[in-house]
């Protein structure tokens, strides 16, 4: 039976633990769990509004009526209440995000489904949020294959090469987010390599990919694969180097081609760094912000953080409505994640 030496024994065993995961947890409830709540808290608040007060001002030629702001009034209600006025979900629901009543009216006096996609387009937030799961639902698929693809291609060469053509295919992920984005904005304009190379093939001198909203989300789009590709690449050939060479000298006794081979031994060997890896393609492409500021591509494509961007620029900074945004973006990366976590978890389990 276990007696005293075993209880002193699992109480150090809890206090080290304890100890061990004390700086952790400290961290992420002072850089993750208060600025989620504070961020929450601002969103529900909306600055007060300025005290305007009527004033008479009387000369020779008689009296007249104007409107002034009182300034000491409006100090002292700020003053009163520094985090503004209490307005709830007010904010999430007004024009600029969720916009419940326009959507309403929208649906009411839509002829048919495209007609109401197309006035849905023309609320802010929506516009902002179709090109956000664009953007995040065809890079991350064509990251992981692009990233996948390399990597085989690249183990599969001569060991002499392999140092050059790993530094290569790395280059675009070596290099600065707005330098890469804004070489490939050159690039893409009508005096650039590739702007010129469209406009010969298509056989119009006018053309211009900046100019056209679907060719701009689609200059976005193959940069967006461009510079994540190398980041999956890098996991995959480190996963390669992990596979086990008896199965695979067992599949090619066994008459697998090599394409039998990547399937039933390595891609299955690879699953959980594919979870990994669309986890946080997931993240970071539902986050896309640095090529819209540097493709200047907000006429044609905004996202939920060039939205928060926008929002928080300008001489009038909307504090709250970029926290509304920032709850809202955070909610939606966790509903795109949740799918994923769930079948790791259960993965897991089953082991």
């Amino acid at each position: 039976m276990p007696g005293p030496l075993a209880d002193q024994t699992g109480c150090m065993k809890h206090k080290t633990f304890f100890w061990f995961i004390l700086p952790t947890s400290l961290a992420m409830l002072l850089f993750i769990a208060l600025p989620i709540v504070s961020v929450v808290m601002q969103s529900m608040y909306a600055p007060h509004e300025q005290v305007i007060v009527e004033v008479e001002s009387c000369d020779i030629f008689g009296c007249k009526k104007s409107t002034m702001v009182d300034q000491d009034a409006t100090r002292e209600i700020r003053e009163a209440e520094p985090l503004g006025r209490f307005v709830g979900t007010e904010i999430y629901t007004n024009r600029n995000h969720l916009a419940t009543t326009e959507i309403g009216l929208a649906w009411q006096q839509a002829t048919g489904f495209s007609e109401f996609v197309s006035a849905l387009m023309n609320l802010p937030f929506y516009r902002a949020l179709a090109f956000t799961l664009t953007f995040t639902f065809v890079v991350t698929p064509l990251v992981l294959i692009l990233g996948f693809m390399i990597a085989v291609a690249v183990n599969s060469i001569p060991a002499p090469l392999r140092g050059p053509t790993i530094f290569l295919s790395l280059l675009p992920m070596i290099i600065n987010t707005l330098v890469g984005s804004l070489i490939l904005f050159w690039m893409v304009d009508a005096r650039g390599i590739v702007g010129t190379l469209l406009q010969t093939l298509v056989g119009d001198p006018n053309l211009s990919m900046k100019a056209s909203t679907p060719l701009t989300w689609v200059m976005l789009i193959v940069y967006g694969v461009w510079h994540a590709a190398p980041f999956a690449f890098v996991v995959y050939y480190a996963g390669l180097q992990t596979v086990p060479k008896d199965t695979l000298e067992s599949a090619m006794m066994d008459g697998a081609s090599r394409w039998e081979q990547i399937r039933y031994v390595i891609i299955p060997h690879l699953l959980p760094l594919t979870t990994f890896i669309a986890l946080m393609q997931l993240m970071d492409n539902f986050r896309v912000f640095e090529p819209i500021l540097s493709f200047n591509a907000s006429a044609h494509a905004t996202s939920l953080s060039y939205f928060i961007y926008d929002d928080l620029g300008g001489e009038t900074r909307l504090l709250s409505s970029a926290a509304a945004t920032s709850v809202l973006t955070i909610i939606g990366v966790a509903i795109l994640l949740t799918p994923v976590l769930i079948r790791t978890w259960r993965d897991f389990g089953r082991k």
